[in-house]
């Protein structure tokens, strides 16, 4: 386990040293990105439903993360009420998602393998409700434009996203036992194996390392928020559901991982602030290295 990390360690330090050395930069990351998340974790999504049979009890994970991110955004707003308009508005849009596709899957193949894929797949699932929906609303009603939504719009973000799209598609398929096109899975197969690298790559494209004083107090309150927050309940439900191990590791760690990379694209679309991007930017990358750690230590000294 040790070599598979050091190996997925290796490739997010070569995309930071390819940002470094002006090789790539970090706008070539919005291609990366759009390759990732409309084409390759598509074709994983489809690939990982096609080779495993789904329980039943797995459709609980995007519900269970559904309402956590419910009670999150609530508490949210208690724990940040008094935060200026902007700032609060950039604290709750990062306070909910998680960031699952793009950084958890590498790392949970190289734990958990395909069991592990598919428990993740569930939980993003519900995560993107969340960052499509509550996020995005969220993120709208404190912009200087304020809300501007209708339920309609809130249905045509979710509609456009193909993860989610692929996700549901991919798990109506399995529960029916329908199987696609042996033809189609292989060629999504061989697509798939970009995910992974890729994934890693855009990770260290986006690293920065810089810390501006005036977010140092910000940070550490949503830091504490997030993480006290979410080692709490995932424990919490770790012992309490009955379900199966993997099902209630998948909820302890997935409660802990990074921030969802969205956030950031929803600021600028709502016009925040140069400040506002940067700080989301510097959370991002903090919890990004913070949820490393966290599966090494699980992985090598839990399992």
């Amino acid at each position: 386990m040790n070599q598979e990390f050091l190996y997925i360690i290796m490739i997010i330090v070569f995309g930071y040293l390819l940002k470094r050395l002006n090789i790539l930069q970090e706008k070539d990351g919005e291609v990366i990105s759009k390759i990732i998340f409309k084409i390759t974790l598509p074709a994983l999504v489809l690939v990982t439903f096609d080779s495993v049979k789904i329980e039943t009890s797995l459709i609980f994970l995007p519900v269970i993360v559904l309402i956590y991110g419910l009670i999150t955004a609530f508490l949210g707003f208690l724990v940040f009420k008094n935060e200026e308009r902007e700032l609060k508005g950039s604290l709750l849009m990062l306070s909910s998602g998680f960031n699952v596709g793009l950084f958890a899957f590498p790392l949970v193949f190289a734990i958990w393998g395909m069991e592990g894929l598919t428990h993740f797949s569930m939980f993003d699932v519900g995560t993107s409700f969340i960052v499509f929906g509550i996020a995005y609303i969220i993120g709208s009603y404190f912009s200087k434009e304020g809300l501007s939504l209708k339920p309609i719009d809130i249905l045509k973000k979710l509609g456009k996203s193909i993860p989610l799209m692929t996700y549901i598609i991919a798990s109506t398929l399995n529960f029916s036992n329908i199987q696609l096109p042996a033809t189609l899975i292989n060629v999504a197969s061989t697509i798939s194996a970009a995910n992974i690298p890729l994934s890693l790559l855009l990770l260290g494209l986006y690293l920065n390392f810089k810390f501006e004083k005036q977010f140092i107090k910000p940070v550490l309150k949503f830091l504490t928020f997030r993480y006290s927050l979410g080692l709490s309940v995932g424990l919490a439900l770790y012992f309490i559901l009955p379900y199966d191990q993997m099902f209630r590791y998948t909820i302890m760690i997935g409660l802990l991982l990074p921030v969802a990379a969205s956030a950031l694209v929803f600021a600028v679309e709502f016009k925040y602030s140069t400040s506002a991007t940067r700080l989301i930017a510097t959370i991002s990358n903090i919890t990004i290295l913070i949820s490393i750690v966290i599966l090494y230590i699980f992985a090598n000294f839990i399992l």
